[in-house]
Formats: C-alpha cells, sequence, structure tokens
C-alpha cells in the first residue's frame, strides 16, 4: 500500500481483539496506526505482523484517558497518510465488585477510558473524514460489549453501562455525520478468549462460561475483528448506526 493510501487508526491494538483487528486490517490493505498503554514489546509484534503483509504500521503510546495522548495518536495516523477509518476499541476491565462495594474513583477511572476516550477519538476521527470539515469521508467502528445489554451484575456493572455509553455513542453519532460521508457501527463481543477476562481478575472466566454460550464456546479475538473489517470497507456501504453482535447467540 502507497503513503497515499487511506491509513486506519487502532486504539488499543496491541493485544486481543485491538491486535487481530490490526492483523486482519492490514491483511485487507490498510495501512495502520496502533496505539498501546504499556506494552511496547507487544506493540512491536503487532507492528511487525502488519509490516510483513507489506504495509505501512506504526505505534504510538497513548492512554485515551488523556486528551493529548489521543491528539497525538491521531497526529501519527494523519503523518502516515489521508485517514480512512477509525476503531475506537481501547478499554479497561476491573476486578468484579457489586455495585454497593465500588468507589467513585474505581467508576471515574474506568469511565475515563472507556467512554471520555471513546468520545474523544471520535471527535478527532470525525474532524478528519467528515466532509463538512473538508475530509474525503470514511468509517468509525466502535467495539463496546454485549455486557452492555447484560448489564453483568455481580461482576462489572459498571463496565456493562460504560459499554452502554459506547453503544448510544454510536448510534447518535452515525446520525450525526450520516450526510458528511462517515459511517459509525457498532460491534458487540461477548465472550472472547483474550487477556482481557484475567486484567479482570478472572483470569478463569472463558473457561467457565464459555460452554455455556448458545454455540458452546467462547469466541476468538479474529472473529471479532473480521466484523469490525467488513464494517470498515465497502462492501458494507450500506450500514451505519449498525450494532452487530458478535456474540455466539448470547
Amino acid at each position: 500500500m502507497s503513503r497515499t493510501s487511506p491509513v486506519l487508526l487502532v486504539t488499543g491494538g496491541s493485544r486481543g481483539i485491538g491486535a487481530a483487528v490490526v492483523t486482519r486490517a492490514a491483511a485487507a490493505g490498510w495501512s495502520v496506526c496502533l496505539t498501546y498503554r504499556g506494552d511496547a514489546p507487544a506493540a512491536d509484534t503487532v507492528v511487525a505482523a502488519a509490516r510483513r503483509a507489506g504495509v505501512e504500521a506504526t505505534a504510538v503510546r497513548a492512554d485515551v484517558a488523556v486528551e493529548a495522548d489521543v491528539e497525538t495518536a491521531f497526529a501519527a495516523a494523519d503523518a502516515m497518510g489521508p485517514l480512512g477509518g477509525v476503531v475506537v476499541n481501547a478499554g479497561v476491565v476491573v476486578p468484579k465488585s457489586r455495585v454497593d462495594a465500588m468507589s467513585a474513583r474505581r467508576v471515574s477511572e474506568m469511565l475515563a477510558v472507556n467512554v471520555v476516550g471513546a468520545v474523544v477519538s471520535c471527535r478527532e476521527a470525525v474532524r478528519r473524514l467528515s466532509t463538512a470539515h473538508g475530509g474525503p469521508g470514511g468509517s468509525i467502528v466502535l467495539v463496546s460489549s454485549a455486557a452492555s445489554r447484560l448489564g453483568s451484575a455481580g461482576e462489572y456493572v459498571d463496565y456493562a453501562a460504560s459499554k452502554a455509553a459506547v453503544d448510544t455513542l454510536g448510534l447518535g453519532l452515525a446520525k450525526e455525520v450520516a450526510d458528511e460521508g462517515v459511517r459509525v457501527n457498532v460491534v458487540r463481543p461477548g465472550i472472547i478468549d483474550t487477556e482481557l477476562h484475567a486484567s479482570g481478575g478472572q483470569p478463569d472466566r472463558v473457561a467457565r462460561i464459555g460452554p455455556a454460550v448458545p454455540v458452546g464456546r467462547a469466541g476468538a479475538a479474529d472473529e471479532v475483528a473480521a466484523a469490525v473489517v467488513w464494517l470498515l470497507g465497502d462492501e458494507a456501504s450500506y450500514c451505519t448506526g449498525s450494532v452487530l453482535d458478535v456474540a455466539g447467540g448470547r
């Protein structure tokens, strides 16, 4: 892909679903700029995999809860060429808790990443993609969670609430920019075999819950990535404001 080809920015692209999106998007011909918060070696591994597909790729250290970091990440994507798509994927989960045991600090820190970071990322994307800003149009995909409609009682009600906000952000933004050449869609993964569960203090969660999913197993990150990359592309040209569950029937 040449430097004049559209660039895809993926937040939280160093592991799990984000890394799978980067790899699959690179195979589809996108140049990719990914963000990571702390694990530089993991980010470098994903960048190397993308480059093996023959595209330009780079990683930027950025905490999406910090507005200036988000702006820096988009500037790095701009330096690669014209932006064509954004995947708002970065998110956090913390150890399970009932609501009556949650601190305001815990909830605030989660919302800063999962909601404020998502809104700021969308803001920067629209400023570049929207024809109202002189942009060429493009696609935004937000990665939410089936938790937004299941509630995650006894585990992560605050996480579920943050992802419900992501759903609403996608639906509202899609209507706001539909006539400005920008499509906005949401993908809601279910139980996916990634490191996220361990970071939330439940490394056995996939093995424990996966068999109870209607299809009988947990999903793979690449299965979610396939949906994301499809929504980014021209084959999904009439899809905007869509919420696509990739949850095995759960």
